[in-house]
């Protein structure tokens, strides 16, 4: 198989990928899959499938849940984590069974907003340190171009004295995992792949096509795939930054911006973002890398650093109407209840990686509000640790004096205006819905409400 690029290839059984066995095909490749988050074991899952895979991570805890058939992030159940031909580790000498590694760090942000590379670089000095020859090493951590030949190759070639492109080769599959996403599993997404050779690649895309249905895209280039995966969430990022920045001028103007949107779909060629509380461990993350890898190379990137200071400040920009409202009904110097339902980044799921949610909490509690948070999804031990706030069990709520709805999950949509009525003090007091669960039509009388 030759690398095309720009172009999508069907996915291929195993049985038929490239290379005879025992040579350079996908049937004799033994998986290893370092970091076994919310990427990592959606990938361990799929190619244990075909064989034994080992899953390593350094959190041993995990390790352990998983062991046990339980996942912290509600992905997996039980019995599908039993069948599965897993190794579930914490010790990384067991990399040594494999010949195939691929590696799903995460990538986050430091306390500045720049690029946190030391999970990744942990990462891959474990693989270094266990790294065999003939081995290929494929990352799968969203990256700025440039890092896995700049930085993550001079790491293997250090840690396991061995030289790329001799002894061994690496590749990148920027993943495109969609945490609570049921329409679009791993195995439902077109797969990008990427080597430093064609040879390599060969290897790469047969191991990947043997797994993904959505089949794959052959990229000419790693730096290229890296883009990719950085282009994807850039683009989105900015689309609701522009959307969100027309919710600020329609709201001065009384124009209920979801109204426009609407109307403006109605043409063709009309794109229909929305505007909301920008999270998560892509959107709200992967455009810093490229802001990092411009300022690198003296270039300022003012329209993406503009769309991420857009969404940045919109928690900030909901807490501001809360206490507006609440200062017009009299109310913010009673000491006034606020009751935040959902915490997660995203509806439905359990995922609390750069929520945005917490700027509206903390804004909120800097007028000297009693903010109270409930999220039936996320772990409340969890959610204290990472941000210092615990969300509440329903029923211990306080009667609040405004309702944010800031997370679309299921529950709070089928309760609908019947459960955000029983959280307001007499039934009565200010919605605001975020995300525009709620049926305007059907609003209460004595409710207010307000939305994005």
């Amino acid at each position: 198989m030759q690398a095309v690029s720009g172009r999508v290839v069907p996915a291929m059984p195993i049985e038929t990928a490239a290379g005879p066995a025992g040579g350079p095909g996908a049937p004799s490749r033994k998986v290893s899959v370092v970091g076994i988050g919310y990427v990592g074991l959606p990938v361990a899952m799929a190619f244990a499938r075909h064989g034994r895979v080992v899953a390593f991570d350094i959190d041993g805890a995990r390790v352990d849940e998983l062991r046990r058939g339980v996942d912290r992030n509600r992905d997996v159940d039980a019995g599908e984590l039993a069948a599965a031909d897993i190794l579930f580790t914490d010790d990384a000498e067991a990399l040594r069974e494999a010949d195939f590694h691929i590696v799903a760090a995460p990538t986050p942000l430091d306390a500045t907003r720049r690029p946190n590379l030391k999970p990744l670089l942990d990462a891959t000095g474990s693989v270094g340190k266990r790294l065999q020859a003939g081995d290929i090493v494929v990352f799968e951590s969203t990256v700025y171009p440039g890092t896995t030949r700049e930085v993550c190759t001079p790491l293997l070639e250090e840690a396991s004295g061995l030289v790329c492109g001799t002894n061994f080769t690496v590749g990148y599959s920027p993943e495109r995992i969609a945490p609570g996403d049921s329409r679009r599993s791993f195995a439902g997404i077109v797969k990008i792949v990427a080597a430093q050779d064609e040879a390599t690649l060969d290897v790469v895309a047969a191991m990947y096509r043997s797994v993904v249905t959505a089949g794959i895209h052959l990229a000419p280039s790693v730096e290229v795939a890296e883009g990719a995966k950085i282009a994807e969430n850039v683009q989105r990022d900015i689309n609701i930054a522009l959307m969100n920045e027309l919710a600020l001028i329609f709201g001065r103007m009384g124009i209920d911006t979801r109204d426009v949107i609407a109307a403006a779909a109605t043409k063709w060629n009309f794109h229909a973002y929305v505007p909301g509380l920008v999270g998560g461990h892509c959107i709200g993350v992967d455009p810093h890398y490229l802001i990092h890898k411009a300022a690198l190379l003296e270039h300022d990137s003012r329209f993406v650093l503009a769309g991420r200071q857009i969404n940045d400040r919109m928690g900030a920009h909901i807490a501001s109407e809360v206490v507006k409202y609440l200062v017009r009904c009299g109310r913010a110097a009673q000491n006034a209840t606020v009751t935040v339902l959902g915490f997660a980044f995203k509806e439905n799921v359990a995922d609390l990686r750069n929520t945005r949610v917490v700027d509206l909490v903390r804004e909120l509690e800097s007028y000297n509000l009693v903010v109270q948070v409930s999220d039936p999804h996320v772990d409340p031990e969890q959610a204290r640790r990472q941000y210092g706030i615990s969300p509440q069990a329903p029923e211990a709520l306080l009667p609040a004096d405004a309702v944010v709805l800031a997370v679309a999950h299921a529950e709070f949509a089928a309760a609908g205006w019947a459960g955000i009525r029983a959280r307001l003090r007499g039934g009565r007091g200010g919605v605001f819905d975020v995300k525009c669960v709620l049926d305007r039509a059907s609003r209460p009388d004595g409710i207010d409400l307000w939305r994005l």
